[in-house]
Order: C-alpha cells, then structure tokens, then sequence
C-alpha cells in the first residue's frame, strides 16, 4: 500500500483542496484576496446568506499513532455559512473559530469556483496565493522544528 500524497488527493478532488485551503487560511489573507479579485472583475459577485454564518461545536476524533483505535480527542469551535450567488452557484465552508465573515468569504469563493468562467479568476487571484502562502509557514515551520532536533543516543554499560 503506497502513501497518498497531497498532490494524489487534490488530483483526486480539487474541491476539498480549494475549501481546505479556503477554511486554514488567516482571516486577514482571505480578506485581502478577496479585495483583488473584486478589483479584477468586472462585476462585483453579490450573494445571498442560504444559512449562517452559525457557530457551533464539533467533536474531533484521533488515533492512537496515527493508525490504532479512534477516540475522541474532545470538542472544537467551528463557525459554517452558505451563499447563493445571483447566478444561482451555491457556495459552502465550514472554518475553525468563531469568525463568520471568514466562513462567508470561504463560502462566497467556493460559490465563484463552481462557475467555470469565475474559477479560474478566483484560483488566480485568492485559491492559489492562500495555498502558496500556507505551503511557506509549513515549510518555516519545518525547518524550524529540524533546526532543533536532538539526537539520542545510549552507550551500552559493560554490567550483567
């Protein structure tokens, strides 16, 4: 059995890649995002609230190493919204926290990229730029975490 990738699964479903991207990314980037790529169309999308934003609880569930039994690691806040844009695209996102402008942006682009004429602008100019932007704190992260790595080692004691 071979290890799926990140690349295999946004092969696999492009959209669970937009909306992960979408639902980790800063509030503040989405924003921005969002600010050019209303200054790049030519009409403004407009939408209409189909439910929330709604803040609630989740319960997350682990695994013991990765693999062994599931159990509940305990709850986490997460806030869903879901817009219609006038053209009719629905839009959906589920994002952790509280922030509900940020489960709306989420949802509004998710609403853009089911319009094959508006996905490609809103890849361009929000999905892409998130993605790009999270790929380097994890790979700063990384490299500050191997940057602290210790190596252990026991010497064997001569003694029965």
């Amino acid at each position: 059995m071979t290890a799926r990738t990140h690349d295999d699964e946004t092969a696999a479903n492009p959209r669970a890649a937009w909306m992960g991207t979408l639902a980790k990314a800063r509030p503040a980037e989405l924003e921005d995002r969002w600010a050019r790529l209303c200054s790049d169309l030519t009409e403004i999308p407009d939408w209409q609230r189909l439910r929330g934003p709604e803040t609630g609880m989740v319960m997350v569930r682990g695994r013991a190493g990765g693999d062994g039994s599931p159990f509940n690691l305990g709850e986490m806040t997460v806030t869903r919204c879901t817009v219609r844009l006038k053209d009719g695209a629905v839009g959906h996102a589920y994002v952790a926290g509280r922030d509900g402008r940020h489960a709306e942006l989420a949802a509004a682009v998710d609403a853009l990229m089911q319009n094959r004429q508006r996905a490609e602008a809103a890849m361009t100019a929000v999905v892409r730029p998130l993605a790009e932007a999270q790929a380097t704190r994890r790979d700063l992260a990384a490299r500050q975490a191997n940057a602290t790595k210790v190596e252990f080692f026991t010497l064997v004691r001569g003694e029965d």
